[in-house]
């Protein structure tokens, strides 16, 4: 079977897929341990008998809906790769909007900042990545997801990260010049949780109770304990959650709260800066 006659298997995926041919791509590459741009420089290239076996048995498992990133066992975000396991949530691309909102309102060259709820360590790597001299405290309630974050910390070597074990602020002493999360926040009686690749992901890590703002509000309140004058709250939330954030966060006292949308156009990030105390 040749690069091209390979590629050409997306179309099993297509009722399966809305990415079908990105995910044959991405498993072929996996494979030949190959760029992108070499399939489609040397599309006559036969390939070996067991790539070709090993491809067809990645669409099969793809096939019955397991996501590519588990299938591959990484999934890049920000400017690396990340370590992803069943105990964790795949970082999404919409989550490098939080990135991007928390290095703008945190300007400081020096800051204290945890990382609430870190699964694979995305945000809290992406932050160490671009602010090596910011300190973070990145922690997760399940100690499987802890150890990953600690595994993608040491890959990358960003010694400005410390990683903890522990829920929500459990684990945390201390103020705070910046606080961010990606809680869950998805119904419990979303009807979405039953299709696509979340059915493969943690219901822990997507859902909470109250319509799904049970764990924000959780948050937002001890929050308050944690920050330092000026110190800003930022968390992801759902699409149609944006209205209740303000309203939690005005609620709550913070000032400047806004909420910036994702790569979608949607409702997606939700932030305050704690002025009490100045």
């Amino acid at each position: 079977m040749q690069i091209q006659q390979a590629l050409a298997l997306y179309k099993q995926l297509e009722s399966k897929s809305e990415s079908a041919a990105l995910d044959v791509e991405m498993m072929l590459c996996h494979l030949l341990k190959k760029p992108s741009s070499y399939l489609f420089t040397w599309p006559d290239k036969e390939l070996d008998k067991d790539v070709e076996t090993a491809l067809k048995q990645l669409i099969s498992r793809r096939s019955n809906g397991e996501p590519v990133a588990h299938i591959l066992g990484s999934r890049g975000f920000w400017d690396f790769d990340l370590e992803v396991s069943p105990q964790t949530l795949i970082p999404r691309p919409d989550t490098e909007a939080l990135v991007e909102q928390a290095l703008a309102l945190c300007v400081q060259n020096e800051a204290r900042v945890a990382d609430l709820g870190t699964g694979t360590g995305a945000i809290a790597l992406a932050l160490a990545w671009e602010r090596p001299k910011w300190q973070i405290i990145a922690s997760d309630f399940i100690p499987d997801a802890a150890a990953l974050a600690e595994r993608n910390r040491q890959k990358l070597k960003l010694d400005n990260v410390q990683v903890v074990a522990g829920s929500w602020f459990e684990p945390h002493s201390g103020k705070y010049d910046l606080i961010v999360s990606n809680p869950p926040y998805i119904d419990p009686a979303d009807p979405h949780l039953q299709s696509g690749d979340v059915r493969f992901e943690p219901l822990s890590a997507l859902t909470a109770e109250n319509s799904g703002m049970a764990d924000i509000e959780l948050i937002s309140q001890q929050a308050r304990d944690y920050l330092l004058p000026n110190g800003v709250l930022l968390f992801e939330h759902g699409f149609d959650q944006g209205e209740r954030c303000r309203e939690l966060l005005a609620y709550l006292g913070f000032s400047n709260v806004e909420t910036v949308k994702d790569y979608g156009g949607n409702d997606r990030v939700t932030f305050g800066r704690w002025l009490a105390g100045k």
